[in-house]
């Protein structure tokens, strides 16, 4: 027997109560069953959805199987959202196999009416809240991008909060290569992204195509997709691929990949990550032209220095040494005549340091030499991090524009093992660098270039090249020209 009229509409009154009163969409869901089997007395009431992948569920039901007798009553009514069909709700089972009635279904009909406006509603809180946490999340990308410092900084800092915002399992940034194809840079994720950093997009691959026609990419499966051709492909399944793009120019791609097995991403979230992207794209243009600026900012402030320490501190120095070469000539005296010669080299030695720290100034430090006066230079910079000074550095001659490459590459060599045996030793407190592109040969032949890394260190060992005194060990190596 069915309940008396008016338990039923008070039920009724309840269960639309319920379903009304919330805004999270699954919970909406949830009470539509469970007041769907209370207000009919039914054993098992299901919700199936026609389109899961709009809003990532696809069946929720009250707890307990299915009555395994298909002769059991059943009763199933649509459920329509804003003149859409939304899924259906369906009864199975009743106490001693008695049929629904009529009063049921008009009852079910009410509850489902209610609940297609409630879902509606959900359904509009949800997007919105999701609008705000991308919107926020595009912002606080957007400050951090033009806040920190590195290039790589950035991209890490997109890739992470974009997996996040997706509630991915993967954050990833590809760069175009020079052979066409693109190459993972950057990855964020839980698991090691040392496997995914490196991995590749052949050039010609269909999903390359679409990115680089400024097109986003969505796929259900990567595992399965012929689409992919990556090495990692096999780890993911639901993933999205959206092209960073501003100002006509592609920059890279954000994918966002899920592990296999887990729900799709909807409508509303492919749109809001398309927007995400173009927004980030946007943001890291405006980076690396901020970037760009404080790098010409300390250009132009290295060559006013530069200019400062030639036209001032190097014609002083060298005037000072004039004067001490002159009042030498003059003195009679043997041991100030000495005193003045070694003071008028000191003064020279110095000239040639400022000369050398000018041209540094002038390299800018993100482009690689070229010349060996800068190869040298950088070599003596990495061993200074590692040494806590920098090194002393002289050079002799026209080095940059007489010694060939074919002479350069073994006298770098050199230098580079000179500056580590350097390293090495034991109270090494001065290093000593000189490139002599004048030096003949010590028989009086021809013309050659030679490199003298001198250090103080302890512990110095003779060989071929080193000779090692009381005062430290000195490489010496010579090339004719």
């Amino acid at each position: 027997m069915t309940a008396q009229p008016a338990p039923r509409l008070t039920r009724l009154l309840e269960a639309v109560l319920e379903v009304g009163t919330g805004l999270d969409l699954r919970g909406t869901l949830q009470h539509l069953v469970d007041g769907a089997a209370e207000l009919t007395g039914a054993d098992r009431a299901s919700l199936v959805v026609l389109d899961p992948g709009r809003d990532g569920l696809a069946e929720i039901r009250t707890p307990g199987p299915d009555p395994a007798d298909a002769t059991a009553p059943r009763l199933r009514v649509p459920i329509d959202v804003r003149d859409e069909a939304f899924g259906e709700l369906r009864l199975a089972g009743r106490p001693g196999d008695e049929p629904f009635t009529a009063e049921d279904e008009q009852l079910l009909r009410v509850l489902a009416t209610q609940a297609g406006i409630s879902i509606g509603n959900a359904r509009l809180y949800e997007t919105a809240r999701q609008r705000e946490r991308w919107i926020e999340g595009a912002a606080a990308v957007t400050t951090a991008l033009l806040t920190e410092e590195g290039a790589g900084d950035a991209l890490t800092t997109v890739a992470e909060r974009a997996r996040l915002l997706a509630d991915a399992s993967a954050g990833v940034i590809l760069h175009p290569t020079a052979e066409g194809g693109m190459e993972i840079v950057t990855a964020s994720t839980p698991d090691d992204p040392g496997g995914i950093v490196g991995a590749t997009i052949a050039p010609g691959s269909p999903v390359l195509e679409q990115l680089l026609g400024g097109e986003p990419v969505f796929l259900t499966d990567s595992a399965t997709d012929p689409r992919m051709t990556t090495r990692v492909r096999h780890r993911f399944g639901p993933s999205m691929m959206l092209p960073l793009q501003a100002n006509g120019r592609l920059i890279g791609t954000l994918a966002l990949p899920r592990r296999r097995g887990e729900r799709q991403y909807t409508d509303l979230e492919r749109l809001l990550a398309t927007q995400f992207a173009s927004q980030a794209a946007l943001a890291l243009v405006l980076a690396d032209a901020r970037r760009g600026r404080e790098r010409l900012a300390v250009y132009e402030d290295r060559d006013r220095i530069a200019r400062d320490l030639h036209d001032l501190v190097v014609q002083r120095l060298f005037a000072t040494g004039m004067m001490l070469e002159s009042t030498q000539r003059r003195e009679g005296a043997r041991d100030v005549r000495g005193i003045l010669a070694r003071a008028a080299d000191e003064l020279r030695s110095t000239v040639q340091e400022v000369r050398t720290a000018i041209f540094a100034l002038q390299q800018p430090p993100a482009d690689p030499p070229t010349g060996l006066r800068g190869l040298v230079l950088r070599e003596t910079a990495s061993a200074a991090a590692r040494l806590g000074f920098a090194p002393s550095t002289r050079f002799r001659g026209a080095v940059d524009t007489r010694v060939p490459d074919r002479v350069a590459g073994p006298l770098l060599t050199v230098l580079r093992r000179a500056l580590a045996e350097a390293t090495a030793r034991a109270s090494v407190s001065r290093v000593e660098v000189t490139v002599d592109a004048g030096a003949g040969a010590a028989d009086g032949g021809r013309d050659g270039v030679r490199l003298t890394v001198f250090d103080d260190g302890e512990g110095g060992q003779d060989t071929q090249d080193a000779n090692t005194g009381a005062d430290g060990t000195t490489v010496t190596w010579w090339s004719a020209l």
